[in-house]
């Protein structure tokens, strides 16, 4: 019979104890208090006007460079609708946020696989392809604790992107929604604030630092650009949800959202440590790199591994991993992508034997 007591490492979302309720609960009364007016209306497609000029002045722009959304994903999608076409090619991550690749393959994107190394995107990879002839509208980049891999971008990387970008004339797509969960190591400069020619187009979400439930996420890009999105946007919703903005803004405002980070880091910093010595003990063949920050962890099991087995056994045990085939064009089967932001610590370690048991009984 099925394990039902469930350990779950398959969804990136924070568990309900390292969430602020009562700060949230603050934080929307006051936002009904303070703006009562333009948090029940309708709003405009940009998005709530003081969350807005927050998030302009974080990352040092105007606020004509920012609209704000329902959560990043749906930045994702205006932003694929306005420089994706079909055939238009594409670079990607190799692995990458399998919903990433599901939005560019709708839009019939060609896609481009780079591999991600220890220190992020193999960029002598992807001059190698460029200089080949390739001639990508956009790469896709998830800098800081990339999803699923884990891994970062390292200094010396984003600046050889930019100047590739400006070489042969593509948009960098900055998809950080871990930049602020660093737990430990050093914290590198967003491309966009290095960015001199309007080559990087950000965007980030409030799901990582905050909760996943208020569904706010935003961009950051050239006015004209910003623009466009902005009347698709009007086409498509009218405006975004007024209330989760203003509800973000008062956290923001009172200083809940420092301390909602600081929570988050700390309980993410002790589950990582605790899932990389599991799986050190329990399945000592496996590969990966230990985050220093972000929601997750990327494993290879090992040559011969079939990740569909071991996913199947796992769920058997009472254990959910997500398979490396998800997230990449082709290959990946030896992988899992391990999320270890729901799953507390004392939890973690029997998830792990759990998820060993299932790799023995899936053959590998």
């Amino acid at each position: 019979m099925p394990n039902t007591d469930v350990i779950s490492f398959s969804r990136g979302a924070p568990s309900l104890d390292i969430v602020d309720t009562e700060g949230l609960k603050a934080a929307a009364a006051a936002a009904l208090d303070a703006d009562p007016a333009r948090v029940t209306g309708y709003g405009t497609s940009v998005g709530y006007p003081p969350l807005r000029e927050w998030i302009a002045a974080k990352h040092e722009v105007e606020p004509e460079n920012v609209l704000v959304t329902n959560g990043s994903m749906q930045a994702d999608a205006f932003l694929f609708d306005e420089l994706v076409e079909a055939g238009s090619p594409v670079v990607v991550e190799r692995p990458t946020y399998d919903r990433t690749l599901l939005g560019l393959r709708q839009r019939r994107g060609e896609l481009h696989p780079v591999t991600v190394q220890a220190d992020g995107l193999d960029v002598d990879e992807l001059e190698a392809i460029l200089k080949g002839g390739v001639r990508p509208s956009l790469a896709h980049i998830i800098p800081n604790f990339q999803n699923p891999a884990g891994v970062t971008l390292s200094g010396d990387k984003r600046r050889r992107l930019l100047a590739l970008a400006g070489e042969y004339d593509f948009t960098v797509f900055e998809d950080d929604p871990y930049l602020d969960i660093r737990f430990r190591g050093e914290q590198f400069p967003t491309m966009l604030s290095q960015d001199t020619e309007s080559r990087v187009v950000y965007a980030s979400s409030f799901s990582k630092t905050v909760c996943p439930g208020l569904r706010t996420g935003y961009l950051v890009g050239p006015a004209d650009l910003i623009g466009r999105v902005a009347k698709a946007a009007t086409n498509t919703y009218i405006a975004p949800n007024m209330f989760a903005q203003a509800t973000i803004h008062q956290f923001a405002k009172a200083g809940a959202l420092d301390r909602s980070i600081a929570t988050v880091k700390a309980a993410l910093e002790e589950r990582v440590d605790q899932l990389s010595a599991s799986l050190r003990e329990h399945l000592p063949n496996a590969e990966f790199v230990v985050p220093d920050g972000g929601y997750f962890l990327w494993v290879d099991l090992g040559e011969g591994v079939d990740c569909a087995k071991v996913a199947a056994a796992a769920a058997d045990e009472g254990v959910q991993v997500v398979k490396g085939t998800d997230f990449v064009v082709e290959g990946g089967a030896s992988c899992l992508r391990l999320a270890y932001s729901a799953v507390q610590a004392d939890r973690i370690d029997e998830g792990v034997r759990r998820l060993a048991k299932a790799v023995q009984a899936a053959g590998a």
